[in-house]
Formats: C-alpha cells, sequence, structure tokens
C-alpha cells in the first residue's frame, strides 16, 4: 500500500476510532461522568502504529487481532484485576462462579509477563499435586508463558477431563524449576465444609463464595446445630480467593446483627458508591439465612486467615473484626480490596473492570494492606509461615487511597526461570486437619487456654 494511501487510511481509521468511543463513551457514560474530551492527538499515534504494523510487520496480522491486543493492553496496564473478556473468556467467568469447570483447580493472577499463583482450590489436582501460592508458571506443556496473557492461559490449563497437562513452576528459594504432571477433573468446588472437632466446638470453611455458598454455609450451619448449640465456632477463611460479593455479605449476615454493615465501596460513578448490610432474606438464595440456629450471632467465634484470604474473605474477616464479633486469628491477609465490575459489550464480550475499591464498617481500606489478624499466629509450633504473594507484590496494582503511606512486605520473587529438572513436592497440608497447628490455637483461644503466638502483632512495612 503506497504512503499516501496508508496516511489517509490512517486519518479515517483515526475517525472511526473516534466514532466508535464516541458511541461508546455516550451509551455507557452519559449519565455517568458525562461525555468526556477524547485525546485527539494520542488517537492519531494509535493510527499511525496500525498502520506501520500493518505494512511493515513480518507476518500479515488481521486487524481483529491488533485491536483485541490492543484493549487487551489498555486494560492489563491499569492494575491486575480488570481485563477484556472475549465471549470463550467471559462464559469460563460465569462457569467459574457457578463452582463447576474442568480444570486444574488454581486462582492465578499475572505479574511480569508471567502466571502466579494466588491460591491452589482444596482437593482439586493442583492442589494434590503440592502447587503453593506464590509459585511463578513458566510453561503450560511445553509453551512458554511469558508474551501470553492470562485469559489465554487459562484456556491452556483448562479442558476436558482426564487429559494430561505439565506445568512447569518456579519457586523462591527452590534453584531449578518443578515439573508438575497433572490430570485434568472436573472441578466441583465445595466451597463450605464444617465437621465437629471436639465436642461442643464446631469448623466451618468456606474455601471460595460462588453462588451456592450462602445456602451451603446456612446447610452446614444446621448441621452442626444437631449436636446442641457450640461453646465455641472456628470459622476458616484460610487460603479462600475471593468470589462472588453478595456471597460474602450473606455469610457476614449468618453471624452479625441484622442491619449491621458488612462492606461499603467507593468508585468515580454513583453505582460504585454503597453499602451492604446484614440482611436475612435478600441474598443469592434470597430466605436461606432465616433458617439459621439463633446460636450463630452470639457463638463466640475464631476466625483464621492467612496471606491466601482475599477479596471477599477478607471483606468477610473485616466486618466480623469491626464489629468485634469475631477474634481474628493467623496472619495478614492478601489485600485485595477493589472491586471488579462485569460490564458487557455488543459483541458478547464484556470488560472486567476495577470500579471501585472496598472499605470495612469502621472505613479501613483492605486494598494493598490486607487485614491485620488480633492474634498472630504463624502456621507451624516452629515458627514462621510460607512467604505468600500479596495484592502488594503484584505490578500495577492499586494504591491504598485511605493509607497511601503504609504498604506490606514485597515477596521479591525471582522472575528468573532456571532450566528444567523435577523436584519432588511435599505433601499438601490438609486444613481442619489433626495436624493443623492454627485450628488447635484457635481451640485454645476458645477454651481460655493459652495461645502460642508471635510475642507481637504483625505490623506493615513503612
Amino acid at each position: 500500500m503506497p504512503n499516501s494511501k496508508l496516511k489517509q487510511f490512517g486519518l479515517v481509521l483515526a475517525g472511526v476510532v473516534t466514532g466508535v468511543m464516541l458511541s461508546l463513551n455516550f451509551s455507557a457514560n452519559a449519565d455517568k461522568l458525562g461525555a468526556q474530551p477524547l485525546p485527539v492527538e494520542e488517537l492519531r499515534a494509535f493510527a499511525d502504529v496500525f498502520n506501520v504494523v500493518k505494512r511493515d510487520y513480518v507476518e500479515p496480522v488481521e486487524d481483529k487481532k491488533l485491536f483485541t491486543q490492543a484493549i487487551t493492553g489498555m486494560l492489563s496496564g491499569l492494575d491486575p484485576h480488570s481485563a477484556y473478556l472475549d465471549a470463550s473468556a467471559l462464559k469460563e467467568l460465569q462457569v467459574s462462579t457457578k463452582g463447576e469447570f474442568g480444570g486444574l483447580g488454581i486462582e492465578v493472577s499475572m505479574e511480569d509477563g508471567f502466571v502466579k499463583v494466588v491460591s491452589p482450590i482444596e482437593d482439586t489436582p493442583a492442589f494434590r499435586a503440592g502447587i503453593k501460592a506464590g509459585d511463578l508458571i513458566i510453561k503450560i506443556d511445553d509453551v512458554l508463558v511469558k508474551g501470553m496473557n492470562l485469559d489465554e492461559a487459562v484456556k491452556r490449563m483448562r479442558g476436558k477431563p482426564s487429559t494430561r497437562i505439565i506445568l512447569t513452576l518456579a519457586r523462591k528459594g527452590e534453584l531449578q524449576p518443578i515439573v508438575v504432571n497433572l490430570t485434568r477433573e472436573i472441578i466441583r468446588a465445595q466451597s463450605v465444609k464444617s465437621k465437629v472437632v471436639e465436642p461442643g466446638y464446631g469448623y466451618l470453611r468456606v474455601t471460595q463464595f460462588q453462588e451456592n455458598t450462602v445456602r451451603s454455609v446456612a446447610e452446614h450451619l444446621a448441621r452442626l446445630a444437631k449436636e446442641g448449640k457450640p461453646k465455641g465456632l472456628v470459622f476458616d477463611l484460610r487460603n479462600d480467593p475471593g468470589g462472588l460479593l453478595n456471597g460474602a455479605v450473606g455469610v457476614a449476615a449468618a453471624f452479625l446483627p441484622e442491619g449491621a454493615m458488612v462492606v461499603t465501596t467507593n468508585g468515580r460513578t454513583e453505582g460504585a458508591q454503597r453499602e451492604y448490610r446484614a440482611t436475612l432474606g435478600d441474598h443469592l438464595q434470597g430466605g436461606a439465612l432465616r433458617t439459621l440456629p439463633p446460636w450463630t450471632r452470639d457463638v463466640p467465634m475464631v476466625v483464621l486467615v492467612n496471606g491466601g484470604s482475599a477479596s471477599a474473605s477478607e471483606v468477610v474477616a473485616g466486618a466480623l473484626q469491626d464489629h468485634k464479633r469475631a477474634q481474628i486469628m493467623g496472619t495478614r491477609t492478601f489485600g485485595k480490596g477493589s472491586v471488579q465490575t462485569i460490564l458487557p459489550l455488543a459483541n458478547a464480550a464484556a470488560l472486567k473492570l476495577t470500579t471501585a475499591r472496598y472499605y470495612t464498617p469502621s472505613g479501613r481500606s483492605i486494598q494493598a494492606k490486607g487485614i491485620d489478624p488480633d492474634i498472630v499466629v504463624e502456621e507451624s509450633a516452629q515458627g514462621g509461615s510460607a512467604k505468600r504473594l500479596r495484592e502488594a507484590d503484584l505490578q500495577g496494582h492499586l494504591g491504598n487511597d485511605r493509607d497511601p503511606g503504609e504498604a506490606v512486605d514485597k515477596v521479591n520473587e525471582d522472575k528468573k526461570a532456571p532450566e528444567s529438572a523435577k523436584i519432588e513436592l511435599p505433601k499438601p497440608f490438609e486444613y481442619g486437619s489433626p495436624d493443623d497447628y492454627q485450628l488447635a490455637q484457635a481451640l485454645n483461644q476458645l477454651k481460655g487456654l493459652p495461645v502460642e503466638k508471635a510475642s507481637q502483632p504483625e505490623k506493615s512495612a513503612p
């Protein structure tokens, strides 16, 4: 294409992009922020780059691919949780919130071009293989992850049950990469578990907040009630990566007085400024909480958290802590205090856009800081807990607007991927088992016995 035609095409393209953006701007935002001025010079620069790529790149590239990658880059540059979801990725997101999908069972995020594990889901192939929070996925089968976007990596890891996949991981402290052979399964994430750990003491665990979590919590509490009113309840949110906000509000409502504040959100638009209160009848399972035994609102409680407790689980822990309904025990949480809204687009795709921050009932921002436990208890009797990836370690993370001078310690993961090797993985630890040191300390706290804990609470780094 001659240069003159390219320039003419560039001007037309800039006009088209401007028109599309104007259309989106007026239709989506007219009632929110009003029409915003468009950066004409920047749009011309975009058209110039588009033209050069179309003309000079070593191989032909489809227009659709270039535009999609431009949109993907624009969103990924905002923060680690905003993303463009094509029709397939949107379907995957909808499936995962229902708690059933074919895959490995890991929550992941993107960091410096690689995929990092936020948390493995219990009783899944990834969990049984010993994959840990903070592991860096550097290869999926024989394909390097560097350069993939998060959606592409997730698509490669999900697939038909019984099919094999090999992940190559880099882990802090290991000189060689870890090669893991996995078999995909239908992941039916049972988000709630419970049992009587000792006579008079119940144990309730939520592993993820899904569509059916509120109903499941009500059912499990009803089962515990068959043993009579417990003397104490341990509520375990360790390694819970979050999920649906309504699920978190409903679970908090199971333990708080009617009408108590659970969480507030604040963003630039009117719809992003909301209050969520404990109400028995208006959550996802509408009315499921009305069947709760009355002791759920006054039974002595200890909530267990760690660096894998993120987002919705932090909302619940923060609400119970602020209302002094329970004592929070464990180690500082992940620190994901931002709200992602799914905004549908005309092409069956959607934007997953960060639109607000979460705040606890007392007004604390969770973002990039997390929830500090009332009682710090490490993961083992020998002291020390696994060094975990946290929100503040993610590249481009959203800052804490109410405590900007405070930040958590950095993991400083080594980004270099060593040569391939196989390392035997440790047996995964089972929460709620007789070997669960933190659970034992939570029971001591409920019984009024001495608790083995750190001498001083964790402090955020200046």
